[in-house]
């Protein structure tokens, strides 16, 4: 039977903003109706059943509709929202992680676009960035960067030259470039082999997010090199927020500590 409109779903909580005194603007990223905005009344008041509830990173089951005076609204009004189990809450540096992927979502995905497969790929990669691990979060980020990039139409098939659609050989080396697709590796630049390449597609196609981790951590500097050039190139611009703070904190805890 097929869920009521207005039934809770899953979703994430993406970002908030102080409405009023009392209240937040929330982006989403529901299962089922892809990135929302929702206005949730008194979620602010001391005693709300929201306020405790409505944290990022954590899987929710959310209620929302467009309000019965306007069904064009863009904002729609939060009727409920409640935890639906999950994983600690992100700390230390897997909270730049985890923001990464929130500003992805919310810079590249069109409002009420639903997308489960990227649903359930962020859903996948909180587990890897809660475990602490710089091989396992840098394999997520890059796995669901490709995922994305998948989802939103741009990524080109990984097992065939985006040219003359010739197939791959596993033994080749191979470049993927913006605004060329996947071509044959050019001079000096940072190569992925065609046999990683076939196994990206083949774990795409199967959708298997854990695969597809384990492929990104057998070859990350090039995968980080590559998807970094084309996420930047469809974003248009030189750099997100959250790789900027992620950055500075970085140098800041690699500066020596003043002497007493």
């Amino acid at each position: 039977m097929p869920r009521s409109r207005n039934a809770p779903a899953p979703a994430y909580v993406l970002h908030r903003y102080d409405w009023s005194e009392t209240s937040l603007i929330l982006d989403i990223f529901s299962r089922e109706q892809g990135r929302i905005t929702v206005a949730a009344k008194g979620a602010k008041r001391p005693y709300s059943q929201l306020r405790p509830v409505l944290l990022p990173f954590q899987r929710l089951l959310v209620a929302a509709s467009r309000p019965s005076r306007d069904e064009t609204a863009d904002v729609l009004t939060l009727r409920s929202a409640e935890w639906a189990g999950g994983g600690p809450m992100l700390s230390g540096a897997a909270l730049f992680s985890g923001f990464y992927l929130n500003e992805l979502l919310m810079k590249l995905l069109a409002r009420h676009d639903p997308h489960p497969v990227l649903f359930d790929a962020y859903a996948a990669s909180m587990p890897a960035l809660a475990a602490a691990d710089d091989t396992l979060t840098q394999a997520a980020l890059r796995a669901f960067e490709i995922v994305l990039l998948r989802e939103i139409g741009l990524l080109p098939q990984l097992d065939r030259l985006t040219g003359n659609g010739a197939a791959l050989a596993a033994d080749a080396a191979y470049q993927l470039r913006p605004e060329l697709g996947l071509i044959a590796q050019a001079q000096g630049e940072a190569p992925l082999a065609g046999r990683q390449l076939l196994a990206l597609q083949q774990a795409l196609d199967a959708g298997e997010m854990g695969r597809l981790q384990r492929l990104c951590a057998d070859n990350l500097p090039a995968l980080k090199t590559t998807l970094r050039g084309l996420l930047h190139y469809h974003l248009g611009s030189p750099r997100l927020r959250t790789r900027d703070v992620m950055i500075d904190a970085q140098q800041l805890m690699d500066r020596p500590s003043p002497r007493g």
